[in-house]
């Protein structure tokens, strides 16, 4: 198989599965570690792919902070999807944890009217959204106010979380790498939620098929500290298949 051959295989297989490795595609291809090294710096040179620690990926991995009017312009409809699969998850008489985002402030819109809950979030989008709801008491964290993500952080939202206990969790991320982890852009707010965790017996992370493969500045916690993570139908194998290895439960939103 000549070089042209080989990059036409590699670029295939990264849009089939969403990432490729250099020892699977040395393996696959019968070339050394060396060769696809070289083969991977060529095509992201053409700025067909990135390269991130013996792997590849069709886009950049970063994730930058973005407003959250922007974010949530984006897969709308999977979103929606993942937050009425999650809202079933909720059960009368719960006192659980809604972080930042817009896929858990859709969560918020989607918890139905019946429900009897108790609802401590940091964001105040979640707060605007259950302000209507006839069963839900809220409880809203105090602190430094990010406009970005309409949500509060600081030392004063941790310290008034210490003073709970929840049964679960709905976190937001901009990012989820079975390597690295849980991830949000900023560090104040992957602080926070890490104190979230510490606060509930069950962790459960709303995020599309675009989160997948991507990192923040901020890490939240490893994939082992999460019970499950609610997703649409576009998340690559891959990333299903390792994070069930490692014992997270994973629902698609159909």
């Amino acid at each position: 198989m000549n070089i042209a051959e080989r990059h036409k295989f590699i670029l295939d297989k990264l849009k089939e599965a969403g990432i490729v490795s250099v020892a699977e595609l040395s393996k696959a291809l019968d070339v050394t570690m060396v060769t696809i090294r070289k083969d991977l710096k060529l095509l992201e040179d053409r700025k067909l792919l990135f390269r991130s620690h013996g792997s590849a990926t069709p886009t950049s991995p970063y994730v930058n902070d973005k407003p959250v009017d922007e974010k949530k312009l984006v897969m709308v409809s999977e979103k929606d999807k993942i937050a009425r699969l999650a809202a079933e998850l909720i059960e009368d008489d719960d006192a659980i944890i809604i972080g930042s985002g817009t896929s858990v402030t859709a969560l918020a819109r989607a918890i139905p009217n019946q429900k009897k809950v108790t609802v401590l979030t940091a964001a105040l989008n979640v707060t605007i959204a259950l302000m209507e709801h006839p069963n839900i008491e809220i409880v809203q964290l105090g602190g430094i106010v990010r406009k970005s993500s309409s949500s509060v952080v600081g030392h004063y939202a941790e310290e008034m979380l210490a003073s709970f206990s929840c049964s679960k969790l709905f976190l937001g991320a901009d990012g989820i790498s079975p390597d690295f982890g849980l991830t949000t852009s900023n560090m104040m707010e992957a602080h926070l939620n890490t104190k979230m965790i510490k606060s509930v017996q069950k962790v459960i992370v709303l995020a599309d098929s675009s989160k997948f493969g991507r990192k923040g500045f901020g890490k939240v916690c490893d994939v082992d500290d999460l019970d499950m993570v609610i997703t649409d139908a576009g998340i690559p194998d891959i990333y299903r298949i390792k994070l069930e290895e490692r014992g997270v439960e994973v629902l698609i939103a159909e």
